[in-house]
């Protein structure tokens, strides 16, 4: 008979970190996963639109800054901001029913209406038509953002 006594091993610690590894990989990849579903489950028509609305208004002004202003450089952009100003309240449907930004929702489409009505001759004027459509921007970004 021999009498065997039970061999004390000794963990292996490359396991062990294998493991640790592996773990750490899954759990980025698991919450990778589950923030791109957050947001894409999120509305970006909001963001977008106002991304868009400040593109044409960057374009005004590199417009005036270039000497541009002649009323066939700057209706194209102007218009551009009266279509989507018409889709202000449907972005931001939270805010539809609130008097306050549905008049100044209105006060910016009649600011870009004014300006296509008689659009800008000059830069001089141009920058006068910028401040009007920029301060019913303003109004509305001090009130709801």
């Amino acid at each position: 008979m021999s009498t065997s006594e039970p061999v004390a091993r000794k963990p292996n610690a490359g396991r062990y970190l294998f493991l640790l590894l592996l773990g750490l990989a899954i759990g980025v990849v698991a919450t990778v996963m589950a923030l791109r579903a957050l947001e894409a489950r999120k509305d970006h028509f909001p963001a977008a639109l106002m991304e868009v609305q400040g593109w044409h208004m960057g374009q005004l002004k590199s417009a005036m800054e270039q000497n541009r202003c002649n009323p066939t450089d700057v209706l194209p952009h102007l218009q551009a901001l009266r279509m989507t100003s018409n889709d202000l309240e449907p972005a931001f449907a939270d805010l539809r029913d609130d008097e306050r930004f549905r008049s100044a929702a209105a006060a910016m489409r009649g600011a870009v209406d004014k300006a296509i009505a008689a659009p800008p001759m000059s830069c001089e004027s141009l920058a006068g038509t910028m401040k009007s459509i920029g301060d019913t921007c303003k109004g509305c970004h001090r009130d709801f953002k």
